[in-house]
């Protein structure tokens, strides 16, 4: 089974949450929350500073952490063909400064403003519902319960 460590920066104001479109290499596009893999001897709030930079445009500082999603996905729905589990540290993060733009030759095909009301409408990954369940409800034990998997909601 593959692992990764990531960390997933969730960036809500007047109502609008921060979501990338990431395009897979077969053109498929899914919505998610900036943020990324984590590298080895890396601080995972560096992780997610760094990732909203690359792929929005924003500098950004954590406010706070939100929680951490575990998750394992079967083979048969995981990109490279085996399971795979997926570790997820979630922020609340406040953008400082940057200016909005895609990420220059990498995944993320454009970064926008979304409003919380429009985002049951996309074609999103299922982190992008971790991260605002985790925002809206602050768990004490910095948990949600699984996400169902389906419709416009993917791994």
């Amino acid at each position: 089974m593959s692992f990764r460590l990531a960390a997933y920066g969730v960036c809500v104001k007047d109502g609008r949450v921060l979501l990338g479109r990431h395009v897979s290499s077969d053109g498929r596009s899914t919505w998610t929350l900036p943020g990324g893999g984590v590298e080895h001897a890396e601080d995972p709030i560096d992780t997610v500073v760094r990732e909203v930079a690359e792929e929005t445009g924003y500098d950004a500082v954590v406010e706070r952490l939100l929680g951490v999603d575990s998750r394992v996905i079967p083979a048969a729905e995981a990109r490279r063909g085996e399971r795979h589990q997926n570790v997820g540290v979630f922020y609340r993060l406040r953008v400082t400064g940057g200016r909005l733009r895609p990420e220059p030759d990498g995944g993320i095909a454009e970064a926008v403003w979304t409003p919380l009301g429009d985002v049951a409408g996309l074609r999103r990954s299922s982190l992008v519902e971790v991260g605002l369940a985790l925002a809206r409800t602050l768990p004490a034990t910095g948990h949600v319960a699984p996400v169902p998997v389906g419709g416009l909601v993917r791994h």
